[in-house]
């Protein structure tokens, strides 16, 4: 039997009492009952949020009994990491950006954990909304036009692109998310034996060359509702060719480095992928403890 709790509005009093009442008769899915459908004329007046997950989930008692207070939290320290695709598999650009939207949904909507996408793309360059354009590319190279922060970069194979879709706490902080995204990156770096390091008013991870700084790392996010979108690039033994075509993130100053170039050896985005799953399974277990 599902309680009620007094804080609840009466909106979801009246979902929560529809809910049991399909309980108590057997029938679990509006969609497919006379009474379901009457309930949900009677319930128009219901945050739309949570009709709006009632509707994708098709399923009533999935949603009802979760205090609302609790909507915004992290509720698990789980971190669900998939591998979407590496060498030679690649991954297309709007294929994995699909893939995020569809994963984003289902975390604002509570029915999955906070996830980590995995992967290595096809070539492409995509520009943040503050891409100016003269940063972009000189030779007519097609550009993907994303949602994120940040400006202008490349990904492609060589490259291991990360996707944290994870539910942010209150009071929302970007750039504390951003820097927990540099955080865990320096600590993957020092395993292999290189010393990276943030740069005052410049996101991602540097790295000391010897004629100057250069970008292994690059970072660039979205947060809608709560949960992130987008992520980190961290270079691992791509080309850095694509790079001198554009201004990388905008920056004219300092240039761009791999891991491999920087630990003198091959490794790979498969070779890096077990020591960064760990790593993000690290940090998030304990940002939710």
């Amino acid at each position: 039997m599902l309680r009620h709790s007094p804080e609840w509005p009466p909106d979801c009093r009246r979902l929560q009492d529809a809910g049991s009442d399909l309980h108590r008769e057997g029938r679990t899915s509006l969609a497919v009952t006379a009474e379901g459908r009457r309930s949900l004329r009677e319930l128009r007046g219901v945050d739309a949020q949570l009709l709006g997950r009632l509707r994708r989930e098709r399923l009533l008692p999935s949603i009802v009994g979760r205090d609302p207070q609790t909507r915004h939290k992290r509720r698990s320290s789980v971190l669900e990491i998939q591998t979407v695709g590496l060498a030679p598999d690649y991954i297309p650009y709007l294929d994995g950006w699909a893939l995020q939207r569809s994963i984003h949904s289902d975390v604002v909507a509570g029915t999955r954990p906070d996830t980590l996408l995995l992967l290595e793309h096809e070539p492409v360059y995509t520009a943040g909304a503050r891409t100016a354009r003269h940063e972009r590319p000189t030779d007519g190279t097609p550009v993907v036009d994303v949602d994120r922060g940040g400006k202008i970069t490349w990904h492609g194979p060589g490259q291991l692109v990360g996707y944290p879709i994870v539910r942010l706490h209150e009071p929302i902080d970007v750039v504390a998310h951003v820097r927990t995204l540099e955080h865990v990156l320096i600590g993957v770096l020092a395993t292999y034996g290189v010393e990276g390091y943030r740069v005052e008013g410049r996101s991602g991870v540097w790295v000391r060359r010897p004629l100057g700084e250069d970008k292994v790392a690059a970072i660039g996010v979205r947060v809608q509702r709560g949960v992130t979108m987008h992520g980190f690039a961290l270079n691992c033994d791509n080309s850095l060719a694509a790079f001198r075509s554009i201004i990388p993130c905008g920056i004219s100053d300092a240039g761009v480095t791999t891991l491999s170039e920087v630990a003198g050896a091959e490794i790979s985005p498969a070779d890096v992928l077990d020591t960064v799953s760990r790593a993000f399974t690290a940090e998030y277990a304990e940002v939710a403890a």
